[in-house]
């Protein structure tokens, strides 16, 4: 039934137009129409998110329309039955016309073009601007929105339900900023509308009366012009409420809370603006010639308010602070009990980044570090020790720093409060702030303040919170020490947690085939070259296959890569079938492979190392501006070796062998190292 809500509602207003209404069907559909307008305004002024009236738009044109039918059916009625008396169009607009503008229609008049110049002039011309201007900025931030929320994502710190919903709600705001651009005109045209009809009123009534009825002119006047001024009037006072709905839809800044509660707090919630305030008015109040009792008893209330809430705020500085917890008596003797394991992974934050990790204080670091680890154990395979947060008072205040089995591997500085402005390459607009490197990825970024959210978004930066910068490091970290995360703890969860999945497998190959230190050891080789173990059932298949004739883990992993070939190159490029790669030089590849492959033992010379290296480290570099992966392909008897040297120099440069290309791809030749390409 709600869906033929609207399209019944359309009819039944059109119908409006059409049909003669009785006297008492106009004061209700009147009242109807006031009562419509003091529900959508105190339902603008009580929402906390614009999405949480997305329907006004659609609303402002429905009002319109009903006020506008509505004028057309009154017009007629007083037209026709205007000569009857000032009864003839309902109480409702006789009411209007004696009772607010006590029977003068010139008062009348001026009230009303009073109200038109407030709502035409004043509040929708306003509205109607900043309408056009959120309507542009909102599409011009919505990649930046987009940014972020992938950023998110690939960070794990939101799963992929939270993202659509995010992506969702960006467009939503974009869809209705753009609606309510258009929807202003509604109300611009009503206002017009509305001086439009009085005027005809006003002059088809008074011909009609003097015409068709015989009536004095000042009678047809005093007759036909008052009902045309109530009749305006009732239908100005419901479109003015709108205009200010409008208007406070458009206008209102923040999502945190509604329109009556952030006036309350920034207007009224500081002590010192109210005492100074009180100070001024009651200083106004003793000037001679002016109100005394007016000015003086409004600076005493105002006085009063601010000496309340001053004598709040002392009350509460006043309280207590919680008492820690006693420690330990200095002479107690030593045990066990004061051996503190190393962590495998920890966290040690400065006092002011304290607050991220405390919910009481809306910290939600600790949330998001449970979305790294569940991202961590989707990507990679397997999942993670869990992250000891603690505090450093040998920090800096704002700095924080990771650690693995107790040695630190990453560090930076996050400033709670301001956001990170990252410039993922094609962003140009200068910001006001502390420039820095994202810590992460160690691209160009700034620290701006909240304020300016929007504008760095509309430059083209990736705007992240502080709480995004430390969760997004410490994600990058674990992916790049993932083979060192994996421990004998973690190889023994994870081979339970196939046996669930694969029972007979594992009981047949772990570790009756492959001892638990040897997966382990295949394990983290494949980690430390970026190969995810997500398909743990291939991986101990293809050591079950091998056991038996190769017993070193490096020639297992070497194996385990080739059966797991489809996997990684789909990890690398994606759903390509054709693979843009790097190649060495053949006269330069001979020699590197019979250097690393002499009977003598492996000795490349140092400048071929150095030159092979720095090519490269360019080759790599040109290849991912280009936005191409970075892929060297070399032969199998000297892809680990490779690999080794070159991870230093291009750390994100990923080495094939001829035999992990899959059959199912080809290959194209993108750049040559020691050549031309």
């Amino acid at each position: 039934m709600r869906t033929l809500a609207a399209p019944l509602f359309v009819v039944m207003v059109l119908a409006m137009m059409v049909l003669p209404l009785p006297a008492f069907v106009l004061d209700l559909l009147f009242t109807f129409n006031i009562a419509m307008a003091l529900m959508v305004m105190l339902t603008a002024s009580s929402m906390v998110r614009p999405l949480d009236f997305a329907a006004f738009p659609a609303v402002l044109l429905v009002t319109t329309l009903l006020r506008l039918s509505l004028n057309v059916a009154s017009s007629r009625v007083v037209l026709l039955e205007g000569h009857t008396g000032t009864g003839a169009a309902g109480h409702v607009i006789e009411a209007f016309g004696h009772f607010l503008i006590g029977g003068n229609f010139t008062v009348g008049l001026i009230v009303f073009a009073v109200l038109v110049v407030i709502n035409f002039i004043v509040v929708t011309k306003g509205a109607e601007r900043i309408a056009e201007v959120g309507a542009r900025f909102t599409l011009d931030a919505m990649p930046g929105k987009q940014m972020a929320i992938d950023a998110d994502l690939n960070a794990g710190l939101i799963d992929e339900a939270e993202a659509k919903r995010r992506r969702a709600e960006v467009g939503d705001e974009a869809e209705f900023f753009g609606s309510m651009d258009g929807a202003s005109k509604f109300v611009r045209g009503d206002a017009i509308a509305g001086l439009l009809i009085l005027f005809i009123n006003i002059v088809g009534g008074f011909v009609i009366g003097m015409v068709q009825h015989d009536l004095g002119a000042a009678q047809a006047a005093n007759t036909y012009v008052l009902l045309a001024v109530g009749d305006a009037l009732v239908a100005q006072i419901p479109g003015l409420l709108i205009s200010v709905a409008a208007a406070m839809v458009v206008s209102r800044v923040g999502k945190d809370a509604d329109v009556g509660s952030q006036i309350g707090a920034q207007l009224f919630g500081s002590p010192r603006t109210l005492g100074m305030t009180a100070g001024i008015v009651g200083g106004l109040g003793l000037i001679p010639g002016m109100p005394h009792l007016v000015f003086l008893l409004l600076g005493a209330a105002l006085g009063a308010a601010a000496w309340r809430m001053h004598q709040a705020a002392r009350h509460q500085q006043a309280q207590p602070a919680p008492q820690p917890e006693a420690a330990r008596s200095s002479d107690a003797e030593a045990s066990w009990d004061d051996l503190v394991p190393v962590d495998a992974l920890g966290l040690e934050v400065g006092y002011r980044l304290i607050a991220l990790v405390d919910k009481s204080r809306n910290g939600d670091l600790l949330s998001r570090i449970k979305g790294v680890r569940k991202k961590f154990a989707q990507d990679v395979g397997f999942l993670p020790p869990a992250v000891h947060i603690r505090d450093n008072l040998e920090l800096r205040p704002s700095a924080y720093r990771v650690t693995l089995r107790g040695a630190v591997v990453g560090e930076g500085e996050a400033f709670p409060g301001m956001l990170l402005a990252i410039n993922p390459g094609g962003a140009t607009q200068k910001l006001p702030g502390t420039s820095t490197t994202d810590p992460a990825f160690g691209l160009p970024a700034v620290w701006v303040e909240e304020r300016l959210r929007e504008q760095a978004q509309m430059g083209g930066f990736t705007v992240v919170d502080c709480s995004t910068v430390v969760a997004t490091h410490l994600s990058h970290l674990m992916q790049v020490h993932a083979a060192k995360l994996l421990g004998r703890t973690e190889t023994q969860q994870l081979v339970d947690h196939v046996a669930k999945l694969a029972p007979k497998l594992i009981e047949d190959v772990v570790p009756k085939i492959v001892a638990i230190p040897v997966l382990q050891k295949v394990l983290q080789l494949l980690l430390e070259e970026g190969v995810h173990i997500r398909d743990m059932r291939s991986v101990v298949e293809c050591l079950a296959e091998n056991a038996a004739v190769a017993a070193d883990p490096a020639e297992l992993a070497r194996r385990v890569r080739v059966h797991l070939a489809p996997a990684i190159v789909q990890q690398i490029y994606g759903p390509v079938r054709e693979l843009d790669v790097i190649a060495i030089e053949p006269g330069l590849e001979r020699l590197v492979t019979q250097a690393l492959n002499s009977p003598h033992g492996a000795a490349l010379d140092p400048g071929v190392a150095e030159a092979l290296t720095r090519g490269a480290a360019d080759t790599s570099l040109r290849q991912e501006e280009l936005g191409q992966p970075a892929c060297l392909l070399v032969p199998d008897a000297i892809r680990a070796p490779i690999a080794r040297l070159l991870k230093r120099a291009a750390p994100r440069l990923k080495v094939l062998a001829h035999s992990e290309i899959p059959e199912t791809h080809t290959i194209r030749i993108a750049s040559i190292i020691g050549g031309t390409t």
